[in-house]
């Protein structure tokens, strides 16, 4: 099955260029480590899920590229073009010149309406192209105008054009110390808006991602491409194929279904983080080696200690003993900074991924007390590695990771409205404080929800 790419704004057109790169150099590189069989399948469950040839003989992405002033657009349109391993198709995008002024309501409430109908036009033609659609795939940011007014706009509009298809949307969390000044009120209500439309949330925050640049990689001016790249390469090891049942011997069909099956048992909880490991520049490779139950003991520490990457994890979390707590205090006696799962997705690749043990992922301490753990953990495992890496894994986790960071955004952005700070920029273009409170409330709710896991 196929996934549709929709880039929105500067943020997602620039890191969707890099996550078809980054897709591109995984499948032509031969680092496979595995039987010409597995590679040529592994090769053609990539094609069909992200590319789709045309005469020419050079893949062409399935994707839709938005955005509300034209720079970015033609810059990544080039930059494809002149990989000659990949391009965008000629005609699927579409640019404006006036920008969106980092307000989220003109991009939701003008932009949006505007152009419902050219935009909606060019996704449906790039659906049609599918021979079997899988759903949508959204790149976006949070903080600015067009990526996450817009974006929240056309995600309502896919929800309503294709409501069998599965649609994520990979959001952008913006620096805590600040792009934006309105980036508070524009994430509040770009959550609250993805919430009502979207199947699940995979949120990459920026802060976590420069640091990985700076003490993983070991980059010492670190540009916004370095940090996409790293935003690619995590996302590529999620949507990579997999064989996803034990001892399977095809590649998962539906990639979107999978994840959303295997991860949102309950639609009020949709946000999903994403970690991987291990990460290093490239010419540390070769003078590291890892084993499996390395790399999953420091995934799985990772989890419960809600460590952004594998360097500095608080080896002393622990999880609660089982019976300790009385179910009408449950979250009160959990360890402090214990990060409790509703659901986790460990995605293996390379060498004798059949040997990794994952057991202690399977420990019913982990997970709220209301899912069977059986139900709440899966495992997909592929013996081609991934990206010049001998061996990885990434965990894809519904869980408590995002709650400080979304107390925070919404506790800064309430302080400004109670202010009623900036409120004027918004209702100029339609926005109320009905609509600020509806999204405060929305997210209250989601806060409140993880917080009791």
């Amino acid at each position: 099955m196929s996934i549709v790419t929709v880039q929105l704004g500067q943020c997602g057109n620039q890191i969707g260029h890099e996550v078809f790169n980054a897709i591109c150099s995984d499948v032509r590189g031969t680092h496979g480590l595995c039987s010409r069989k597995e590679n040529e399948s592994y090769h053609d469950a990539c094609k069909e899920r992200f590319f789709c040839e045309e005469e020419s003989e050079v893949p062409v992405a399935r994707a839709v590229l938005v955005d509300m002033e034209p720079k970015v657009i033609s810059q990544t349109l080039s930059m494809a073009a002149r990989s000659g391993s990949w391009k965008y198709g000629d005609r699927s995008h579409f640019c404006q010149k006036q920008g969106s002024g980092n307000n989220w309501a003109n991009g939701y409430s003008v932009h949006g309406p505007r152009h419902k109908e050219v935009i909606m036009n060019l996704v449906q033609k790039e659906a049609e192209k599918c021979d079997r659609l899988g759903g949508f795939f959204t790149i976006m940011s949070m903080a600015g105008g067009t990526g996450s007014g817009l974006g929240a706009f056309v995600t309502q509009c896919l929800r309503d054009a294709f409501p069998t298809s599965f649609v994520l949307n990979h959001v952008i969390w913006p620096y805590g110390t600040g792009e934006v000044i309105v980036q508070n009120y524009n994430s509040v209500l770009t959550l609250s808006h993805l919430y009502r439309s979207s199947d699940a949330l995979l949120v990459h925050e920026n802060d976590v991602i420069h640091k990985i640049c700076a003490q993983l990689m070991n980059i010492k001016q670190i540009s916004f491409r370095d940090v996409n790249q790293v935003i690619a390469h995590q996302l590529g090891s999620v949507f990579q194929p997999t064989h996803t049942a034990e001892g399977g011997s095809r590649y998962s069909r539906n990639p979107l279904g999978d994840l959303m099956e295997t991860l949102v048992p309950h639609p009020e909880f949709k946000m999903l983080g994403l970690r991987n490991i291990p990460q290093m520049p490239e010419n540390s490779l070769a003078y590291s080696t890892f084993s499996w139950p390395g790399l999953i003991k420091h995934l799985r520490q990772m989890l419960i200690a809600n460590a952004k990457m594998e360097e500095g994890i608080d080896w002393q979390v622990r999880p609660p003993r089982l019976g300790s707590s009385i179910p009408s205090s449950h979250s009160t006696n959990k360890p402090l900074h214990f990060n409790t799962s509703i659901a986790n997705l460990v995605i293996l690749r390379g060498k004798d991924t059949h040997s990794a043990d994952l057991g202690s992922f399977r420990d019913p301490s982990l997970y709220t007390s209301w899912l069977n753990p059986q139900d709440a953990f899966s495992a997909w495992k592929t013996p081609r590695a991934f990206n010049k890496y001998e061996k990885s894994a990434s965990l894809v986790s519904n869980s408590q990771f995002l709650l400080k960071p979304l107390d925070n955004v919404v506790g800064k952005a309430w302080n400004m409205f109670a202010s009623k700070a900036y409120i004027h920029q918004y209702t100029k273009f339609g926005i109320e404080e009905e609509d600020f409170l509806d999204s405060f409330t929305a997210l209250e709710q989601v806060i409140s929800s993880y917080t009791t896991l």
